[in-house]
């Protein structure tokens, strides 16, 4: 067994606050792929990340499977334990792309170590063994620098280059700085993982965070991971492809304080209490974890016009609704999401509110609800509600079919 001595960077926060370790994707570093979503949790968690072998800092030496980079992954946390006075300390995890196939390895074989976790454009198996076989041979003949072109094609979401020209070329002169070795490496771990027949032995909860025009990892890949694990949940972020911390920091950072804040307060003591089994979640807490579910169901882009319009007469309105029914309904474990969706539906077509059901149908969309399973909801309404709130409520869901099926046409 080859255990590969992983170092690390230090991105946010301070060794009073719990600790989050994120893990990059093949050919980024932690520091060129993390720092931004990093600096945004640093006032709720002390993160730190860790770097592949020809990555960072990190040095090359034999060869590695996932399971052995997930060895690695403990042994630097332990340092990092140590360092900040916390011993074995439990910790948050949340990887990306080969980071998150490490977060799935963590959770399969320290369960005991690895309190919550958050895997992003990832997959239980990604990509075909030929295709990384091949990979690593083209990178050991001409180096990372061929690399670039299609990283970028893969990488980035509609637009982001222009958006953010920064921020993308330092990711991709990362990948042009990786040892050829050390991502070669890598690539020949990625041909021989595939965990897709033990998801349900995973028992600790997991957020699964998809970037809709991910090609690599596509949602469909993260959908697997969060319906086959015991304690599952899935964010679908528009306008990402496959680096979501880069493309997406605020958005990442908000699921990530949200999903796993309870986890992290009970990783490791602050510096000045320590934490009791008594402990509940604060009014942030709950307010952030809301908010996460908010987003994840109507979409960002909604939340964020709602937040936008928000003014000094509306605004606690909106923090009303965000705790008590996202964070507080939305979030509790005794149903399905989608069931949930359905349940809202219904209710809405019995009260008339039309403006909200419309968001509804987008949002039962989002969620995994197929166009037959609507219609089958509203005409069980036309049994129990009344046959006219039926029709008003097939013609508002026509008109959002239609319009969804228009945008997905341009796209």
């Amino acid at each position: 067994m080859t255990v590969p001595r992983l170092t690390g960077v230090e991105l946010a926060g301070h060794p009073g606050l719990p600790l989050l370790v994120v893990g990059p994707s093949l050919g980024t570093s932690s520091t060129a792929l993390w720092s931004r979503a990093a600096g945004l949790l640093g006032d709720s968690f002390h993160v730190v990340g860790w770097d592949l072998p020809g990555h960072g800092g990190t040095p090359v030496r034999g060869p590695f499977t996932v399971a052995e980079l997930a060895t690695g992954v403990l042994d630097y946390a332990a340092e990092v334990t140590t360092a900040r006075g916390d011993g074995a300390a439990r910790f948050a995890y949340a990887g990306v792309s080969l980071g998150g196939a490490v977060g799935l390895r963590l959770l399969l074989d320290a369960p005991d170590r690895v309190r919550h976790a958050a895997l992003l454009c990832t997959g239980a198996k990604i990509g075909e063994a030929e295709g990384w076989r091949e990979r690593a041979a083209t990178v050991r003949a001409s180096g990372c620098a061929t690399m670039v072109t299609g990283s970028a094609r893969r990488w980035f979401g509609p637009g982001f280059l222009d958006r953010q020209p920064d921020a993308a070329a330092g990711l991709l002169r990362a990948l042009v700085e990786v040892d050829p070795e050390g991502y070669a490496q890598a690539c020949a771990a990625l041909a021989d993982f595939d965990v897709r027949d033990r998801l349900a032995d995973i028992d600790g909860p997991v957020l699964a965070v998809a970037g809709a025009h991910d090609a690599v990892t596509p949602p469909a890949a993260l959908e697997r991971i969060a319906s086959g694990v015991r304690d599952g949940s899935l964010a679908v972020l528009d306008d990402v492809a496959h680096l979501a911390p880069a493309e997406a920091p605020q958005r990442v950072a908000d699921l990530l304080r949200g999903a796993l804040s309870a986890a992290g307060r009970a990783a490791a003591p602050t510096a000045t209490t320590a934490p009791t089994a008594t402990t509940g979640p604060t009014v942030g807490d709950v307010y952030r974890a809301g908010l996460a579910v908010r987003r994840q169901v109507l979409g960002d882009a909604h939340v964020e016009a709602a937040t936008a319009a928000a003014t000094s007469f509306t605004a606690d309105f909106q923090e009303l609704i965000t705790r008590y029914a996202w964070g507080t309904i939305w979030t509790r474990p005794g149903l399905a999401r989608r069931d949930r969706s359905m349940i809202t539906l219904t209710a809405l077509i019995a009260r008339g509110h039309h403006e909200e059901l419309a968001m509804h149908v987008r949002a039962a969309l989002r969620g995994g609800l197929t166009t037959d399973e609507i219609k089958e909801v509203i005409l069980q309404s036309a049994i129990y509600c009344g046959v006219p709130d039926a029709n008003t409520a097939f013609r508002i869901a026509q008109r959002v079919l239609t319009e969804e099926a228009d945008a997905e046409a341009r796209r």
